[in-house]
């Protein structure tokens, strides 16, 4: 899991901007290769930002739902 952290950290540092696909229950967050950034990133979780028309949008995930396919961000494919 510290490789997932440490890329999306790269990430954070170097360009934010990413595309990012999101299938959760609960909460139920669906999200589709959506533009989003990465605003923040913390021992245990990160945040992105996207922007849905009027209204920016802010969720916080932890590093294992991308470890479990749950998240998934283009550019670190």
């Amino acid at each position: 899991m510290e490789h997932i952290k440490s890329a999306i950290e790269r990430l954070y540092k170097t360009d934010p901007n990413i595309h990012i696909s999101v299938k959760l229950t609960h909460p139920r967050i669906v999200i589709e290769n959506i533009p989003a950034r990465i605003v923040g990133v913390y021992k245990n979780i990160f945040q992105i930002e996207k922007s849905d028309g009027e209204h920016l949008c802010r969720h916080t995930f932890q590093y294992c739902d991308v470890l479990t396919g749950h998240v998934a961000i283009a550019e670190l494919s």
